[in-house]
């Protein structure tokens, strides 16, 4: 099989043919016909200090994708030959205390797929069973690829009751734009969304935003003032990671506000302790999806919300067939546009 591969340590990727990975009794094996790229993959591809530390060469990156099931291991019991799916890419023990208590997103022991063993980047990937998402018929194979940060974006956003509630988003990628489209949907007053990029500002606005700064040019709290808010925000999702994002969102947080963190930051930040503690501010870290409540969330919201399928069509900016993986990884990383696609049915024509 073709696969996109990190043979040793050091930036690049290479498209190469490598052994079709093998099923044991509880695997399912995978076509894969889509995926999309995630901001792990560009660290991986440029091999920064994260990577580095995390990445056990050779790999096959990628872990958000589409695709058919096409042979199951001989104790897989519910998953069939021919099943449109994706796969959440943590796997995890089964036995730590998390996980026996049902709580399997906090398992010790998490195994990432296109991190710790190879990945979706390739023309057939294996993962387990309990792993895998069967989906509708009917779902967009685009879509479907994006499940993976769609889940991240439900998780963040469904942390805290949203219902009539003031959203503040900080950071306009991909999963900022989906969570911005989630809290839409669900019932929130005013959104804002934070940036420094023009294009993914003017997509924030198609996703729901009612308002959004440019936080190079502008400040929260006059978007405030343009909403007539006079309390603060009562939601916060920081999707950016950069450090100075949460304490400008602090600042502009309701007393008793709550703030879902899901951006790793980039350097340690500075936070003004004092206010979360008077103002009674709740924090909370936001790691990939609730397994599985967070997967039954989205294929349920997708089944009843055409609004917000638009919304995640138009979140995914650029489709190329996996044969142009190097101008599609450079388009990602430019960072201007939302979710990148990479067609690996193009490979079979």
């Amino acid at each position: 099989m073709l696969a996109l591969v990190k043979p040793h340590d050091g930036p690049g990727l290479e498209l190469v043919e490598r052994p079709e990975p093998i099923v044991t009794d509880l695997d399912v094996k995978v076509k894969v016909l889509r995926t999309g790229i995630c901001g792990t993959d560009l660290h991986i591809q440029s091999w920064d200090a994260w990577a580095a530390s995390t990445i056990q060469t050779p790999l096959i990156p990628g872990h958000e994708f589409y695709g058919e099931v096409v042979e199951v291991g001989s104790r897989v019991r519910d998953v069939k030959v021919g099943a449109k799916v994706s796969g959440e890419g943590h796997i995890v023990c089964g036995n730590c205390r998390n996980c026996r208590a049902g709580r399997r997103q906090m398992c010790i022991r998490t195994s990432s797929v296109g991190v710790n063993r190879d990945g979706a980047f390739a023309q057939y990937v294996v993962i387990p069973e309990s792993n895998v998402w069967v989906h509708q018929l009917t779902i967009d194979p685009d879509i479907a690829a994006i499940f993976d940060p769609f889940g991240n974006a439900v998780h963040t956003a469904l942390s805290f009751p949203l219902v009539g509630e003031d959203v503040l988003i900080t950071g306009a990628g991909p999963i900022g734009l989906m969570a911005a489209a989630i809290a839409r949907n669900v019932g929130a007053r005013f959104i804002v969304v934070t940036d420094v990029s023009p294009e993914r500002l003017t997509l924030a606005k198609t996703m729901g935003a009612d308002l959004t700064v440019n936080v190079a040019e502008g400040r929260i709290a006059d978007a405030q003032s343009a909403l007539g808010m006079t309390e603060g925000f009562d939601i916060g999702f920081e999707m950016s990671g950069n450090p100075a994002a949460l304490p400008e969102m602090i600042i502009n947080m309701n007393h008793g506000g709550k703030v879902a963190m899901l951006g790793l930051p980039s350097h340690p930040i500075n936070v003004d302790w004092a206010k979360i503690v008077t103002h009674m501010l709740t924090i909370k870290g936001i790691y990939g999806r609730e397994m599985y409540e967070t997967w039954v969330a989205m294929s349920a919201m997708l089944q009843s919300s055409s609004a917000l399928i638009d919304a995640l069509t138009r979140v995914i900016t650029d489709r190329f067939p996996a044969s142009q993986w190097e101008e599609a990884f450079a388009v990602a990383r430019d960072g201007k546009g939302g979710k990148v696609v990479l067609d690996w049915e193009s490979l079979n024509v």
